[in-house]
């Protein structure tokens, strides 16, 4: 059973600074694909809090890389409550959130069952997904797709003093 709800709350991101220019564009995730989204779909994947971010940001690695951590404003309706996990009210699908998607994607070029979520997201109205981090234990990250944002819904970067770069060539 799909559980909806209005969210609206902060949210944060570590960006390779390169792309820093464009913090609600969503548009890696669309051109590589990512856990809940498939190529072509852009997503902005964000966490509720600082540590989740940059746990995210580091993933597996030991060491993490240069970063630039951002702040958002999100008000958004509807978004999926994924945050208590898999029950048997959910479709089954759901059990396959964390999916190894980028093995299945990347190396055997297999389309992962987490892209049918963001999918099936996306067929009820969703503009995003609530779910628990991997990366860190009791993280809660959200999935927007930027596409499926209407004039109703919020995202905005909290820069108060304009101190994000405005185009690439800041990083060139």
């Amino acid at each position: 059973m799909i559980e909806l709800l209005h969210f609206a709350a902060a949210a944060y991101r570590v960006h390779d600074p390169k792309w820093a220019f464009m913090p609600t564009s969503g548009a890696g995730a669309g051109e590589h694909g990512g856990r809940l989204n498939r190529v072509g779909v852009p997503a902005l994947y964000l966490s509720l809090d600082e540590a989740t971010a940059m746990a995210e940001y580091r993933q597996l690695s030991a060491l993490m890389p240069p970063g630039l951590i951002v702040s958002y404003e999100v008000d958004l309706v509807p978004v999926i409550d994924f945050r208590a996990g898999y029950s048997g009210a959910w479709d089954p699908l759901w059990q396959e959130l964390y999916c190894d998607w980028r093995r299945m994607w990347f190396h055997e070029r297999v389309e992962p069952p987490s892209w049918l979520l963001g999918d099936m997201a996306l067929e009820t109205g969703a503009q995003g997904i609530l779910f628990p981090s991997l990366a860190r234990p009791g993280g809660i990250n959200l999935v927007l797709f930027t596409d499926a944002l209407t004039s109703q819904d919020s995202l905005s970067v909290f820069d108060p003093h304009g101190q994000l770069p405005r185009d690439p060539s800041s990083w060139v």
